[in-house]
């Protein structure tokens, strides 16, 4: 669409850069608005799915190998999808097997590999229990007013030195025992003033391995 000189008034033809008659520059036009796509919502309920088949991946692949790593990942991913935050829980069948996460279920010593320490009160959050045909793998928490030092002292002593190892920090210490090739049991312990009131935290993996060696 032709415009008109803002100077002298005389018709300007379009695309012209200067006006015809005077010589005034002319202004462009400012350039049309792109419109924006609206960003994609992100999918609701996909993220805990993609963790526990992660879980999976990682038990059936491994194996009894690597038990420490595997069993601190799999009760961070079930701490993840924090389903237990309200009292819910989450089950999976699986072909051969099961999985089920929070809702505060009960452990006992058989389930974890090793005794809860005493006076140990379970943590409703971050428990869960996997059952596939190439193993087992059962994670529970617990707090104690007892010190990590405390909490650490009673687990070494009942392991003994024969196939245990341990990582200790400031932060907290990781316990590994293993009971034959195809068992192993890890006890973290911590502590952290801004959880749980300052308690010891205890967190038990229980792995077994359907495999012979």
């Amino acid at each position: 669409m032709a415009g008109f000189c803002s100077k002298c008034g005389a018709q300007v033809v379009p695309g012209a850069y200067v006006c015809s008659a005077c010589g005034t520059p002319i202004a462009a036009a400012p350039p049309a608005a792109v419109p924006v796509p609206p960003p994609v919502p992100p999918r609701q309920g996909s993220s805990a799915l993609k963790i526990v088949l992660i879980i999976l991946a990682i038990f059936v692949g491994l194996g009894i190998l690597g038990a420490g790593a595997v069993g601190f990942i799999a009760w961070r991913a079930a701490h993840a999808i924090r389903m237990a935050a309200n009292g819910e829980k989450m089950s999976l069948n699986l072909p051969g097997g099961s999985f089920s996460a929070g809702g505060g279920e009960s452990f006992s010593a058989s389930d974890l590999g090793t005794d809860i320490y005493p006076g140990a009160s379970q943590i409703k959050d971050g428990s869960m229990r996997m059952t596939l045909p190439t193993g087992t793998m059962v994670s529970a928490g617990y707090l104690t007013s007892d010190s990590k030092d405390q909490v650490v002292a009673f687990y070494k002593n009942k392991f003994g030195s024969a196939n245990t190892t341990a990582f200790d920090s400031a932060d907290g210490s990781v316990i590994t025992y293993a009971k034959s090739q195809q068992e192993s049991v890890v006890v973290t312990v911590t502590t952290s003033p801004s959880q749980y009131g300052g308690k010891t935290q205890i967190r038990i993996v229980h792995t077994t391995s359907a495999k012979s060696s």
